[in-house]
């Protein structure tokens, strides 16, 4: 079973361009750092709709078991809960089956 995992962030007023580069950098780093990560896409919502999320990642696993590697990895948890975590208003997830 393939599962994608879907997470939508809103950021706090006040998150600068900066703030978000550094979301986007930390990001882009995960792939090299758990290898269970088949395919990992993000990016900025493009404001074509109101009430969107800011932003939004999307990533790829061949299995279950390899999204819980990824959910619980130390590189995964300290880009979470030390770069994005602190920009956060709210955050919603959804994981599920694939082809």
């Amino acid at each position: 079973m393939s599962v994608r995992h879907v997470a939508l962030f809103r950021w706090r007023d006040g998150v600068t361009p900066a703030q978000v580069e550094a979301v986007e950098r930390a990001l882009r780093a995960l792939p090299g750092a758990i290898p269970v990560i088949r395919d990992y896409r993000f990016g900025r919502d493009l404001g074509v709709n109101e009430g969107n999320a800011d932003f939004a990642v999307v990533a790829d696993f061949d299995s279950l078991d390899g999204y819980l590697a990824y959910r619980d990895h130390p590189e995964h948890r300290a880009v979470l809960t030390g770069v994005v975590g602190p920009l956060l208003a709210s955050r919603v997830t959804v994981q599920y089956e694939t082809g």
